[in-house]
């Protein structure tokens, strides 16, 4: 043989070699590394895998079903395996949280299901399995060989499961950590740990790509979520998969504000109209001046010489109008049906006196019947109202929401501290509420206040008899959300601790961290293996216990959050008083309890009632103060005092008190007439009605009596015909006002708001209650005062009287002066055009405020200064690390037993892109826009997960057909549905109603965690019999909310997701939060402000044209200044920081009742005035009526309101002291100052058929002197 051919023969001798090495590997390659199970696990209930080398084994018949369910990859051939039927099952149990979690997505849980199979089954299995350990005949630790590439797909694919009844990622519950924290790498060694309670033995995982120590990689093919599988199922949801979304929202951008060269537009728009005004009024007031003629000071601007006065002997130089004419008639007729009024009520004092007392006493019997409304649902929400209809149904269809007893702590010690795990990882900073010594002394208080026991109706009431316990009667454990029943509410497993005398590998820190960030769990990782779950049954979310951190970084939160969730019940009174005396039970334990370690803010759900029951009360002295001063100032300001010695006589402190009781009455008798009705009060009727009653019906006391002061009986005139005749001239003042006042007030009955709507009503009948018995029963006693006087008898003690003396009339000091020297100064030429120039600049300011006023009730107000509640709501808007829950509430009446129904509301594989939940997924992901911060926990998605038949929840005993919960061992027990094509689809028709009942309640358990009756017990409202699905809802929270703003924002953002539900699934769904209801007025505060205030000025305006006898104009200038003072209302409101809400809102229409009084006396006296010129018309009215509105409003209000301010309410302060003053000082200003200016300037001019008549009528009198000097 030559060279040539060795070196041939070597070379197939190689190959030969190669071939020979290459058969060897494969047939290595078909053997297994185990088969069978044997001896015992120390994990409980698990087994070791038997040692075998062998080739795989054909597997038993009777576990090809359960071979198809968990590795169909594998049913086919003679299915010869590594695993037998028992490794299949236990695979099947193992895999169950798994399932049940995870299923939702079909790309994921395959690509799960591969990882486990190849390792339990594959009959390659010595490729990528090599066994470590071995202890006899069992397997006790493995090293599994899996690519990189398999395990980042896998956990890509998985990474975005929601788990609906928990609003978490489903990773958070089975990767032993938070969501965040996971990824494929420590995903996968945690399902290979022991220490997870379902893997039996060690099983360390390797990653790589490529070959390693002579061991290939499991890096089978893998599904990404967007993928549908081979079987038919479909890619994973949007709210499963991410990628599978379109791209994220994009909230509109906030609109900018308006502004003009960088500057706030109503500033800049006002700024440079008011200047505009000024340079006009400079203008006219130039030209006007060069062409004055050489006329009194009192000569207006504008011409406005009147040809026709008493002084002209010619009254054919002009006729009068149609209107003139007509008006002077209705004139005539008030007068002359006034007058004869008057003298009758004189000349018949006591039936008049009796008659009134009768019907006052006959009305105000009807407040026996009274009801005080304190519920603010009653007191701010119409039954008819959007939110009150909401709250209804879900009440109806679901029980009302729950009551709350909660404690924020806080510490005021400082030793933070860091906790460094003894199994490496970054060092963890904890806070100083950390401190075992100190969750213990928490604790201790938590206990404590589970034990309290109250007393109702000779019962001891504990709080397990009215706690909300979502598991009863299976676990009748109270709700209780804080981190200690992260430790089971008990001290031994807070102290718990894995360690030696070296070290401690495991404490309550461990069991913490894993805790907040699996809360459903009932194993945590750590070498503890303590349950998560709430002894309630239920998890303990940390952003419902903690606060005060940032992010999600717990270990960081400053405050522990406690809440007991409490039964409502709205009608059962007996319940309901069991409720509310352990509350105050809890109120006064919490009030005692004292720890120099902990700071606790608390609040039970009856406490803002409390209080303001208790700050009324406290309030109700400050009130009386208020009145009594008003009072006595009343009653020694009527009196007109001609000297010391005539004091007893002259003063009317008798006629005061009359006056005040009959103010008293009237508001008595509009209660009480209310009351018949059956309409119930509120606080704000009891507390403002009398101030404004007392504000119009004083100043009417006054004119009438100041009039008849300053009035000249005439000769052969009787004291009933003077007094007649006194009331004939000024009862039509009273009765415009009055009138105005009540028909505007009644307009405001029209608005929606409950509190403002029965103020409106109980104040418009009260002021008209009160004109009649002025004009009735006050003149009937005001002609028995005058005859006393007459006869020099004291006032009070009648019987006394004193000798004769020479009676000399004077004026009053204020009457004189105000016509000396009030009138004169505001009315000077030059003093005029400031007056207007300065209240013009007031008026533009305000325009510039309106659109700033904040709308709302910062909640701090209702509360007095020195409340408990306070702390707690400061804690509240500083720690609060959550928002209230939000309900979308899908209306009876959807098919749930049809597919396109199911399509519409749920969120997992098949569902519509603009179903429920995922519309309300995709608002959360744009949270800051939105105010929705989560997914919403689906009943509907977990009860697919729950029945589909690889999970061992659904299953009922074979004989009875009753539920058989997935923890009872029984052979009887059979799956729901079959392993068939069919049994895998979701359930429709009779199917789906079959097992929800079952579903809602089954209890989670270690071996179903998908149970239903924790999370959705009340979440499906069933019609009788189980015969279908009524209303239902899917609960998410909303964002933090602190202002009254934040709240407003956040239930239009619900409402506009609901809406847009709705339009998409064709259905009825509507968004309902707790708070929903009360802020729910704040949606249209604006409109029904300006409709109220409009409607009260259109009929003011109306009012007034009639009763000033047709006189367009005058009614003009009424309502132009009432307007200006709300709107000057609004620039006080910025000023001083008061909110638009009802309470100020009421306050704004009383101002515009009040105003009246202010403008339309003043009005009147110029309309009937026959001076010559506007000017000096103008001074007339101001000296006659302006002391009076001075004296009997300005000045009897501003005392009482001076002590407002000492109020220990801060409502009080704010709503009633602030507003009331501004009212008060700015219908005085308007009124008293610049309303006779303007009425110098555009005032109307002279009724020429008024002139005639005066004439015809004051002819040979006193009268007809004096108007002529």
């Amino acid at each position: 043989m030559g060279p040539a051919a060795g070196t041939r023969a070597s070379r197939r001798l190689f190959f030969i070699l190669l071939a020979a090495a290459g058969c060897f590997r494969w047939v290595e390659a078909q053997h297994c590394i185990w088969y069978g199970e044997c001896g015992d696990s120390p994990v409980s209930g698990k087994k070791y895998n038997c040692n075998y080398t062998g080739p795989p084994q054909p597997l038993e018949p009777d576990a090809y079903d359960l071979l198809k369910e968990l590795c169909p990859g594998y049913d086919y051939g003679n299915r010869s395996l590594c695993c037998n039927a028992d490794q299949l099952r236990t695979l099947k149990g193992s895999l169950q949280l798994p399932l049940q979690f995870l299923s939702r997505c079909p790309a994921c849980f395959y690509n799960l299901m591969n990882l486990f199979c190849e390792l339990t089954c594959s009959p390659h299995q010595s490729q990528f399995v090599n066994t470590v350990k071995v202890n006899g005949t069992n397997v006790v630790e493995v090293q599994y060989y899996i690519g990189k590439t398999f395990s980042s797909a896998m956990y890509n694919a998985c990474s975005d499961v929601q788990a609906p009844s928990s609003n978490v990622k489903a990773l958070s519950l089975l990767c032993g950590r938070d969501a965040r924290d996971c990824n494929a790498t420590n995903w996968i060694q945690y399902m290979f740990s022991t220490s997870n309670g379902q893997a039996p033995f060690p099983i360390d995982p390797v990653f790589s790509d490529v070959p390693v120590s002579g061991f290939t990689p499991m890096n089978n093919k893998t599904y990404a979520c967007t993928e549908g599988l081979e079987d038919g199922s479909g890619p994973c949801s949007c709210q499963d998969c991410t990628k599978a979304c379109g791209p994220k929202p994009v909230p509109p951008a906030a609109l900018p504000p308006w502004t003009i060269f960088g500057y706030d537009a109503m500033n800049v728009i006002m700024g440079i109209s008011y200047l505009s005004f000024l340079l006009v009024l400079l203008v006219l007031g130039a030209l006007c001046y060069r062409r004055r003629p050489i006329i009194s000071e009192y000569g207006p601007i504008l011409d406005s010489n009147n040809p026709l006065s008493l002084n002209d002997d010619d009254l054919s130089l002009a006729s009068p109008s149609c209107c003139e004419t007509l008006g002077e008639r209705f004139e005539s007729f008030l007068r002359v049906l006034f007058s004869s009024w008057g003298s009758f009520c004189v000349r018949n004092p006591f039936v008049v006196v009796l008659g009134s007392v009768v019907l006052v006493v006959a009305f105000s019997f009807g407040l026996r019947y009274m009801r005080i409304t304190t519920d603010p649902v009653e007191l701010w929400s119409s039954p008819t109202s959007q939110a009150r209809q909401e709250k209804d149904y879900f009440d109806s269809h679901f029980g009302p929401f729950f009551r709350t007893a909660q404690l924020i702590i806080t510490t005021p010690r400082e030793d933070n501290y860091t906790y460094s795990p003894y199994f490496g990882g970054s060092d963890v900073p904890f806070k100083a509420i950390f401190n075992k010594d100190l969750l213990h002394q928490v604790l201790d208080l938590q206990l404590a206040i589970e034990n309290l026991a109250a007393t109702y109706d000779g019962q001891s009431v504990t709080l397990k008899d009215i706690c909300v316990a979502p598991l009863a009667p299976y676990n009748n454990n109270c709700t209780i959300l804080s981190v200690l029943n992260y430790f089971q509410n008990s001290h031994s497993v807070l102290d718990h601790t894995i360690g030696d005398e070296f070290f401690i590998y495991a404490d309550f820190h461990s069991h913490f961290l894993y805790c907040v960030s699996a809360p459903a769990s009932l194993n945590d990782t750590t070498l503890l293996h303590d349950p998560c779950l709430g002894t309630f049954g239920g998890p303990v979310f940390p952003w419902l216990a903690l606060g005060g951190y940032d992010d999600t970084n717990y270990n960081n939160a400053t405050a522990l959050v406690i809440t007991f969730p409490l039964n409502n019940y709205l009608n059962d009174s007996v319940r309901m008083g069991k409720v509310l005396a352990w509350e105050k039970e809890f109120i006064g334990f919490m009030k005692n309890f004292s720890n120099s370690n902990l700071t606790i803010a608390f609040s039970a759900e009856r406490s803002v009632e409390d209080e303001i029951d208790r700050e009324s009360n406290s309030d109700i002295n400050t009130i009386l103060i208020s009145y009594i001063i008003m009072f006595v100032y009343i009653s020694l300001a009527l009196g007109h005092i001609h000297s010391l010695r005539m004091l007893l006589v002259d003063s009317k402190i008798s006629l005061g008190i009359a006056g005040i009781l009959i103010v008293l009455g009237s508001v008595s008798s509009s209660l009480g007439i209310f009351s018949y009705a059956g309409i119930p009060l509120t606080l704000i009727v009891i507390e403002v009605i009398p101030f404004l009653v007392l504000a119009v019906g004083v100043d009417n006391i006054f004119i009438i009596v100041q009039t008849l002061q300053r009035d000249e009986r005439l000769q052969n005139e009787e004291l009933h015909q003077q007094i007649g005749r006194v009331l004939g001239d000024v009862a039509p003042s009273m009765f415009l006002s009055s009138l105005s006042e009540t028909v505007a007030f009644f307009l405001g009955a029209l608005s929606n708001m409950p509190a403002v709507r029965t103020f409106s009503l109980f104040a418009g009948l009260a002021i008209f209650i009160d004109f009649l018995l002025q004009i009735s029963c006050f003149v009937s006693l005001l002609g028995l005062d005058a005859r006393r006087q007459e006869r020099n008898r004291l006032d009070i003690c009648c019987c006394v009287r004193l000798p004769e003396i020479e009676d000399r009339k004077s004026d009053g000091i204020l009457y004189r002066f105000f016509k000396k020297v009030y009138a004169p100064l505001i009315l000077k030429e030059w003093l005029r055009p400031l007056i207007v120039a300065v209240f013009v600049g007031m008026l533009s300011f305000s325009i510039a405020a309106v659109n700033k006023v904040q709308i709302g009730l910062d909640q701090k107000l209702s509360m007095p200064d020195d409340s408990y509640v306070l702390d707690y709501f400061k804690n509240l808007s500083e720690y609060l690390h959550t928002g209230a829950p939000v309900y979308f509430v899908v209306e009876d009446g959807l098919d749930y037993n049809s597919l396109d129904g199911q399509n519409a509301v749920c969120g997992g594989v098949g569902c519509n892109n603009n179903s429920l939940v995922q519309q309300v997924y995709t608002a959360s992901l744009i949270s800051n826009y939105t105010t929705i911060a989560y997914t919403p926990s689906s009943w509907l998605d977990d009860y697919f997960d729950w029945i589909k038949p690889q999970s061992t929840c659904c299953r009922f005993y074979n004989s009875t057909g009753d539920f058989c919960n997935a923890s009872v061992i029984n052979q009887t027990c059979v799956s729901c549905r079959p392993m068939t094509a069919a049994g895998k689809e979701r359930p429709v028709g009779d199917d789906f109603m079959r097992f929800l009942p079952m579903f809602l309640s089954d209890n989670p358990n270690p071996k179903c965690g998908k149970g239903g009756h924790a999370a959705y017990a009340t979440a499906v409202d069933l019609k009788p019999n189980n015969s279908g699905v009524g209303a239902t809802y899917f609960m998410t929270y909303h964002t933090i909310l602190k202002e009254s703003p934040d709240f407003i924002d956040a239930l239009k953002m619900g409402r506009m997701v609901a809406k847009n539900i709705s339009q998409s699934i064709n259905h009825t769904v509507f968004a309902y939060s707790v708070f929903y209801v009360f802020y729910e007025q704040y949606l249209t505060i604006a409109y029904d402000t300006a409709l109220n205030l409009g409607l009260s000025l259109a009929a003011i305006f109306v009012v007034t044209t009639v009763l000033l006898g047709f006189e367009l104009w005058s009614a003009v200038m009424v309502s132009i200044t009432i307007a200006m003072i709300l709107v000057n209302m609004f620039g006080v409101m910025w000023l001083w920081d008061i909110s638009l809400n009802a309470v100020s809102l009421v306050n704004l229409v009383m101002s515009c009742g009040i105003s009246v009084e202010f403008c339309s006396h003043i009005v009147r006296a110029f309309s009937i005035s026959m001076k010559s010129s506007r000017a000096e018309r103008a001074e007339e009215a101001l000296a006659h009526m302006g002391s009076s509105v001075f004296s009997g409003i300005t000045l009897t209000k501003f005392g009482g309101i001076v002590i407002l301010a000492f109020s220990k309410s801060q409502i009080f302060q704010v709503f009633y002291f602030r507003m009331y003053l501004a009212i008060v000082l700015l219908g005085a200003a308007h009124g008293l100052i610049f309303l006779p200016v303007l009425l110098s300037y555009i005032g109307p001019p002279t009724n020429k058929a008024k002139v005639v008549a005066a004439n015809r009528r004051y002819v040979g009198t006193e009268k007809e002197r004096l108007l002529k000097y």
